[in-house]
């Protein structure tokens, strides 16, 4: 029996045995600690795109002198 055929029994099962080992209370705790760096983990990634997409948005400016653009 391998680890994919556990099962919805089998989840209860888990579930259950680390509510009775845990407690609600450190579980519900534990969640919140989970979902806050989920949270910031998110707003990370966000910046860094922010970021990147400030950088590249320098780089492609147009810096040619006017006199120049007519040229071309």
């Amino acid at each position: 029996m391998g680890i994919g055929n556990i099962g919805l029994p089998g989840l209860l099962l888990i579930a259950v045995v680390v509510l009775v080992l845990f407690g609600r209370g450190k579980i519900s705790s534990l969640m919140g600690e989970v979902g806050k760096g989920i949270t910031s983990f998110k707003k990370g990634v966000n910046e860094g795109k922010d970021e990147l997409e400030a950088a590249s948005a320098e780089e492609a400016k147009d810096i040619t002198p006017e006199t120049e653009k007519d040229k071309v």
